[in-house]
Formats: C-alpha cells, structure tokens, sequence
C-alpha cells in the first residue's frame, strides 16, 4: 500500500503515544474472529512512532516497560486491537453499522425469549439495543461484542443464549437433502441407521434457529420429520 493512503492507529499507554501507518481496511479485518489477515498485511511500515507526523519513534526501553516487550510487529498487534484506527467518520460508521447487523443476526440466532422459549424477533432485538443506547465498537469483532450488548439487554427483555441437542428422525427418500440441511444448521453429533434405512439423528444447534430447521426439514419432508428436543444447555 502507498504510504501516502496510509492512516494511523494509535494507542496511549500512561503518558506516552504510541502510532503506526496500516491499512485501514486490513486494519479493521484483522480484529475480526478468526481473520485470515496477518499483522504483516496491515502494517504499512514496520516502525513504532511517538508522533508519526513530526517523525518521532518510539524508544525500546518505553515498549518493553508498557508492552512487556521491544518487537515491534508484537507491539502493533497490541495497537490495532486496542487502539483507535483513523478512518473517515464515514468509513466508521459504516463498519458500525455492519456490526450492528451482524450482531443482531447472532442474537436472534443464538438467543430466545426466556420466558417462552421462543427466539425473539429481529425488529424486538434492535428495538432494545435503541433503547439501551448501545455503543457499537468498529474495532471489535461483533462475536466479541454480543456477550456486552446482551447485559444491556437483559433488564429490558427476557433473554438467554442456549444450545439444545435435538433427536431427528428423516425417512430413507429425504435423506439426500435432510442431511445437507442438518449440516448446515449445526454440529450432528450421532448418526444412526435404522432396519427401515431411516436415520436417527442427534444433532447440537442454537436455540434460536430450531424453529427455522424444524420448517426446512417439514418442507422437504412434508411433514414426515420427527424433531425432539433432548437436552438443552447454557443460559
């Protein structure tokens, strides 16, 4: 990347400013859960500043004292998970506004009402964070997010992360479809196949998407899945 498109990402430990020039975009990526993007891609030069504009570096001795260490690829991971990335007002609330979403998405997938056992309506989840005031970071990754915004939710709906292993029964001429479906929905635990060449399956999903399996699996089947919950856990 040229370093005249290069922002800066900046973190102050005590007293002292620490910068460095990356790539803004890579720079966001690279916080997200299990992102491909190294440290490598992000960093537009390998050096440790004080003060990037006037040229200012960075001394050994005040990175081993405030990041317990004086590598400097060390040191810039640090500074783009903790720090503030420069990007436009703009490009930030954008970013937001994706994580926001993504955020949703995962609790009404993951979530439901804890008194009906139901998953809760995208529209409901958002209302609440409106009304909880919810602070979206463009840093974090949304996965690193939804356990925060939960605990503003809480006092306003009733609501608890939980996973449920479910016995399915599919009969022999749906098993082509059923099964893809099964794996796209969760992790199958056992897989059994009965005298009549059915199978019986135990399969682990989110709570909130068995409602969406459980249609999927009828569409298909035409009604003829049998779906049981097993256990349930979490909370």
């Amino acid at each position: 990347m040229d370093v005249d498109k290069a922002v800066i990402a900046r973190l102050k430990r005590t007293d002292k400013n620490f910068e460095i020039l990356v790539d803004g975009d890579k720079a966001i990526q690279f916080n997200e859960e299990n992102s491909p993007i190294s440290i490598d891609d992000v960093l537009v030069t390998n050096n440790i500043f004080n003060d990037v504009k006037k040229g200012t570096h960075a001394s050994e001795a005040d990175m081993k004292k405030l990041f317990n260490t004086a590598d400097k690829k060390e040191v810039a991971k640090i500074i783009v998970k903790e720090g503030d990335v420069q990007i436009t007002t703009e490009h930030k609330n954008k970013i937001m506004d994706e994580k926001r979403k993504r955020i949703i998405d995962i609790i009404h997938r993951n979530a439901i009402d804890s008194k009906t056992g139901l998953p809760h309506p995208i529209q409901r989840i958002e209302n609440a964070m409106n009304e909880a005031k919810v602070n979206i970071s463009y840093i974090k990754s949304a996965e690193a997010q939804v356990q925060d915004v939960l605990k503003l939710l809480r006092p306003l709906i009733p609501i608890k992360f939980e996973m449920r292993e479910l016995s399915v029964k599919i009969q022999p001429q749906h098993l082509g479809g059923a099964f893809r479906i099964l794996k796209s929905y969760g992790k199958l635990l056992k897989e059994n196949y009965q005298n009549d060449g059915s199978l019986l399956a135990i399969l682990e999903i989110p709570a909130g998407i068995q409602e969406e399996l459980v249609d999927k699996l009828n569409n298909l089947t035409h009604g003829q899945a049998i779906v049981e919950i097993i256990k349930k856990t979490g909370g």
